[in-house]
């Protein structure tokens, strides 16, 4: 990327419109507070809105105060908000809610609909707020709750799977409930639509103990990268039958983003090692050929030249991932920019021209996107810079004074000139203000799931929250809790005083849902043996961090291939209250038990398409 000639251009317009301005004053604590309880007031002003005036359609229609169906007519808006009342601590409407959802709803119905969309707002809400009401830990069990949203979902994935029937494993972009693949079904899906689907089909497998899910979405992800270029990039659009690219865009933004995402977020929530090795070859690869700091371009997949010299919306989420993968420094740098462009406009347009310095025509829309909340969020989360607050507070000022309509939030059609939209996208509900109200109840002290709860959470890509149990997160794990199952080969009759010690520490007091460590990738495998579980015995295991009990960190394959070299950057070390970022020596432990390869295996070949609205 260096012979791109925008590095002046980007300076002198960083230069032109900073982050902040000299005389602004610092978010104060009274004021975080009320930020939060604003952010919260938004929350029901859209939800209200929507209960009132759209349910059960699909979406609101803010400005004429309507309701219209929109992806498949199944009450969207409300399964896509369940996660978010629960975190917001409504019993009340989250019982009403999921109680009238396990009464009403059915997928038998004549509908095709986007199975990207689907399972990301659907699926995933469906068993985020299952998760939450099926669990005492949460603190919003549902007593008269049987698992109906469990079966819902179960039944609404089956329904998918047919679109998973391709030659290359990469599934259709739609599918119709009842019927399956329409024949005349486009054959051409996005690399987004076709590789976004691990984390809510790979909860599901784990809950049901049917693995078809996680298999097909998994194959799924095999086939989009067995068909990378030799410059280890992905293309924005493939062919499911063939195998063909028909769109060699790459870039880390619009119909590509989330699979990224996805790659390191199964690793977090699975341990899966596979997808570990595929995001460190796809990282470093973008980082290369795609970094153009503090921005990211559009390259042909093939031979790395510039295709479009763009910032557009969808792209803002990186930071935000690059916190969790522990390469703190370039999220700052990027976010700076990527705000930058916020501030000038009040809003992010869907696609900003980084040669003119302008809102790229045909792009002029902000359809109330989360990615640069979420980014925000993160990195506030990492740094506790009180920078992010401030970005904060001007987003709020810019959703109220720009997009508050008479029953919710409209989308801005036109950036410049603050245009109206009478559309309202259930993501707004289900991520936008969450994010928000993170940001800022994590300022002033948290009481919530994610911060403060039993488990950690990781976040899908439309904000759904997916605990890190022992059931989702530890089942090819040695231990989980105390107590729990172990490998016999590493069982002792008695914990050594150190690990006594160890485990006193870390049960005591809120440590444990305090200290979240993340090893700054790629994992030293070396460091680690890995062992099959077999010979369950209860008990516990000797010789395992915290992380490893918890099922935070993951033990890696002895024969990891390959070391990312975009991790050999300089180290970064960022701790706070919630979340610790560390370089690669984080701990010589090893198991004992014999070697467990678990080496990447490209599948033969997968691929699909679907062009989502990412959210």
């Amino acid at each position: 990327m260096k012979d791109l000639n925008l590095v002046p251009t980007f300076l002198w317009f960083l230069l032109l419109f900073p982050l902040h301005k000299a005389v602004a004053n610092g978010v104060t604590p009274e004021e975080t507070k009320q930020l939060r309880d604003e952010v919260r007031e938004m929350f029901y002003h859209a939800f209200d809105g929507y209960m009132e005036h759209a349910f059960p359609l699909d979406e609101l229609r803010p400005l004429s105060c309507e309701g219209e169906d929109t992806l498949g007519g199944y009450a969207l808006t409300l399964i896509d908000s369940l996660d978010t009342l629960a975190l917001l601590g409504d019993r009340e409407r989250f019982t009403a809610s999921v109680e009238w959802i396990g009464k009403n709803l059915q997928f038998d119905i004549n509908k095709t609909v986007s199975i990207f969309e689907t399972t990301i707002r659907v699926l995933g809400g469906l068993l985020s707020a299952h998760l939450i009401a099926s669990d005492y830990a949460t603190g919003m069990r549902i007593p008269s709750y049987d698992n109906e949203l469990l079966d819902l979902a179960e039944d609404l994935a089956r329904r998918l799977l047919p679109a998973f029937d391709t030659p290359t494993g990469i599934p259709f972009g739609s599918v119709n409930l009842m019927y399956g693949v329409d024949e005349h079904e486009s054959k051409i899906t996005s690399t987004a639509g076709g590789g976004t689907l691990t984390l809510e089909f790979g909860v599901l497998s784990r809950l049901t103990n049917d693995p078809i899910f996680e298999q097909v979405t998994k194959n799924a992800v095999r086939g989009l990268w067995a068909r990378r270029s030799k410059l280890n990039l992905v293309g924005a659009h493939i062919n499911v039958f063939t195998g063909e690219w028909t769109q060699k865009d790459a870039g880390i933004g619009t119909s590509i983003d989330s699979f990224y995402e996805y790659l390191l977020k199964a690793y977090l929530l699975f341990g899966d090692e596979e997808c570990l090795f595929i995001f460190q070859e796809a990282y470093s690869a973008a980082m290369h050929y795609l970094y153009n700091d503090p921005w990211y371009v559009e390259v042909n997949m093939d031979s790395a030249a510039i295709v479009w010299p763009l910032f557009n919306s969808l792209q803002a989420f990186w930071p935000g991932l690059q916190v969790l993968a522990g390469d703190i420094d370039p999220a700052i740098r990027t976010h700076t920019a990527f705000f930058s462009v916020w501030k000038r406009y009040g809003f992010t347009p869907e696609g900003f021209n980084l040669a003119t310095l302008s809102v790229q025509h045909g792009q002029k829309s902000y359809p109330l996107r989360p990615e640069l909340i979420e980014s925000t969020y993160w990195l506030y989360k990492a740094t506790r810079n009180p920078r992010y607050l401030d970005a904060g507070r001007d987003i709020v000022a810019s959703l109220q004074y720009g997009a508050r309509c008479p029953c919710g939030y409209c989308h801005i059609s036109d950036v410049e000139f603050h245009k109206r939209e009478d559309h309202m996208e259930s993501f707004f509900l289900a991520e936008t203000v969450k994010y928000l109200w993170l940001l800022f109840d994590l300022a002033v002290g948290p009481d919530n799931l994610v911060e403060n709860g039993p488990y950690k959470y990781i976040f899908s890509t439309e904000g759904h929250l997916l605990p890190a149990t022992p059931q989702i997160s530890l089942l090819q794990e040695h231990c989980s809790y105390f107590g729990a199952y172990c490998n016999r080969d590493s069982l002792k009759e008695e914990p050594n005083a150190s690990d006594k010690s160890a485990d006193s520490q870390e049960t005591n007091g809120s440590r444990v849902s305090e200290d979240w460590v993340r090893t700054r990738f790629p994992l030293d495998s070396s460091s680690f043996k890995a062992s099959p579980v077999s010979g369950l015995i209860k008990g516990l295991c000797p010789g395992l961090t915290h992380e490893q009990k918890y099922g935070i960190s993951y033990l890696a394959s002895v024969d990891t291939p390959h070391e990312d070299n975009s991790a050999k950057q300089k180290d970064t070390v960022v701790q706070s209250q919630a979340i610790v970022v560390v370089s690669d020596q984080i701990s010589n432990q090893s198991l004992s038990g014999d070697g467990n390869d678990n080496n990447v295996k490209e599948s033969t070949e997968r691929e699909l398409e679907s062009d989502p609205s990412q959210s």
